[in-house]
């Protein structure tokens, strides 16, 4: 039978590079930990359960260069299987803690099975590199895997040096090619961050779709005439599909959205704050406290008086969410369906890290959401967002306009008093490089090496995370120190380069921390495609 409509989920799994083997331990080196344990590895065993199970479902998913980088990095694969066997530790000394407490001692156990089982998982199926368990889902039809900037860079605020638009594309796809084994059709545009022209260079790359955020697609001209739930062409080519509000309110917003239900776990509670044992104190980072991810409460309500976590009230919680969001997607395609000449699609674009780290019963919501449409009704099926474009070719031809999915819906988050700083060093390096790569078109030996370097870093000075962050408030002062550390390597690179002068030492010591595109080649800052 078929459906009226489809629903296309997609998550954006996306991180900074943070390596930094420099140190023995790095605090923001457990982003990356914390994501995997929380994220990465319990969506892949939601998606693995639904194959084992043979449940028809579709997934979106980007994952951007950056985190594929961290994913195969083999000192961050060791370092991540320390962090997990540091937790399984202090749960044996919290399981003694609590031997006899009715009210956390189950709680405890639960993490205890979980930590076991992510590390089996970990060893035993990802053999430490989860990148070739998504490669199999994505290789089985189930799992979309669409790419991103290089290093996430916000593209409208860069596009004065359109060299920096097609080195990051480049570099995306290169890296994208090298460690999922073929192109990506489809790219997530950082932060939905559009701006006339981005279209034509992306057709150069292959790329056939993105998303834009709702007002991006309804502002176009001419008008959609399907509004946000038909993609539409773009002047240089791509597909560009427009986010659905209202399914992305019921996730995200944070007092009617799902994830602030009082059953489910409160994420500021930590242990980490709350049990001051020695097994837990180990935890820390140089002494001073920080999260766990070891989380023994559920919100309760708005006070600070939180009640013991219940694992099993929180699933049943999330089971009748996916059931209240299909009904929803339900109503939206049985209304939409009598004014369509093809089958309607809802887009649901999420910050993949929402599922587990911030909402930690979010895979499981995902897992019976999928259940549940392929089960429960007949109106809408899950769909990739290529699968859709190759059932339904002719697609209306749009302008769509400067925009992204930020606050204020423009570039104010990248671009105000916190970060504006950033942008006459970015766009005067880029102008630098590119002057590189036209003195010396074919480079070998110590020049090759030092300009290879210097994109690496001017590509690392450029993702949009820096920005985001400085604007936020939360890390400012790693993130001022990482963008000015980056454009300082990138000048001493582009000076040995200029001059001759060559200091092999730091270009080795500098090569070896930010070790990321291991098949970067300099070439790729110019304003054409470059095989």
């Amino acid at each position: 039978m078929n459906p009226k409509g489809y629903l296309a989920v997609v998550l954006h799994a996306h991180l900074p590079f943070v390596r930094h083997p420099e140190h023995e331990r790095f605090l923001e080196e457990d982003w990356f930990f914390e994501a995997m344990t929380e994220t990465y590895l319990p969506l892949l065993n939601v998606f693995e359960g639904l194959v084992r199970d043979g449940v028809p479902f579709c997934i979106n998913m980007s994952l951007t260069p950056t985190l594929l980088s961290m994913m195969t990095d083999p000192l961050l694969q060791s370092r991540y299987l320390r962090y997990l066997d540091e937790r399984i530790e202090a749960l044996a000394g919290e399981r003694r803690r609590t031997d006899g407490d009715s009210y956390f001692h189950p709680v405890i156990e639960f993490y205890n099975n979980l930590y076991q089982g992510l590390r089996r998982r970990y060893l035993e199926l990802d053999q430490k590199d989860v990148t070739t368990s998504f490669r199999r889902l994505m290789e089985s039809g189930h799992l979309d895997i669409l790419t991103c900037g290089a290093t996430h860079s916000y593209f409208p605020l860069l596009a004065v040096n359109e060299e920096s638009i097609y080195a990051q594309l480049s570099m995306a796809v290169r890296t994208h090619q090298r460690i999922l084994g073929r192109k990506p059709r489809g790219i997530w545009l950082s932060e939905c961050g559009y701006k006339p022209g981005i279209d034509r260079i992306l057709n150069h790359f292959g790329i056939e779709y993105f998303i834009l955020d709702s007002h991006g697609l309804l502002n176009a001209e001419p008008r959609p005439k399907f509004g946000v739930h038909c993609p539409v062409r773009t002047p240089g080519g791509p597909a560009a599909f427009g986010r659905d509000y209202e399914s992305s309110k019921q996730v995200w917003a944070a007092e009617e959205g799902y994830p602030g239900d009082p059953a489910y776990r409160e994420f500021y509670r930590d242990a980490g704050f709350d049990i001051h044992e020695p097994h837990i104190r180990q935890l820390h980072h140089a002494g001073i406290p920080t999260f766990t991810g070891l989380k023994y409460h559920r919100i309760t309500g708005k006070s600070d008086w939180k009640e013991p976590y219940h694992p099993g009230w929180a699933a049943d919680r999330a089971a009748t969410h996916a059931g209240h969001f299909m009904h929803n997607r339900q109503l939206q395609i049985e209304w939409l369906a009598p004014f369509f000449d093809r089958p309607a699609i809802i887009v649901a674009p999420y910050d993949a890290e929402l599922f587990g780290h911030w909402w930690f019963e979010g895979p499981q919501w995902i897992d019976y959401l999928l259940r549940k449409i392929a089960y429960d009704q007949n109106e809408i099926k899950t769909i990739r967002l290529s699968e859709y474009l190759d059932r339904v070719s002719e697609l209306q031809p749009v302008s769509p306009p400067e925009c992204s999915w930020g606050a204020g819906g423009f570039h104010e988050v990248w671009l105000n008093g916190a970060n504006d700083w950033i942008y006459p060093y970015l766009h005067g390096s880029a102008e630098r490089m590119r002057s590189l790569v036209q003195r010396f078109p074919d480079a070998d030996g110590l020049l090759r090496w030092a300009l290879d370097q210097a994109v690496r870093e001017l590509l690392l000075a450029q993702s949009s995370d820096w920005a985001f962050i400085m604007k936020t408030g939360t890390s400012v002062e790693y993130a001022i120190r990482r963008f000015k550390t980056h454009l300082h390597r990138f000048g001493r690179m582009a000076s040995m380069a200029e001059t001759g002068n060559f200091d092999e030492n730091y270009l080795r010591e500098i090569t070896a921390r930010d070790s990321l595109f291991p098949d970067m080649d300099y070439r790729i800052f110019q304003n054409r495609p470059w095989a």
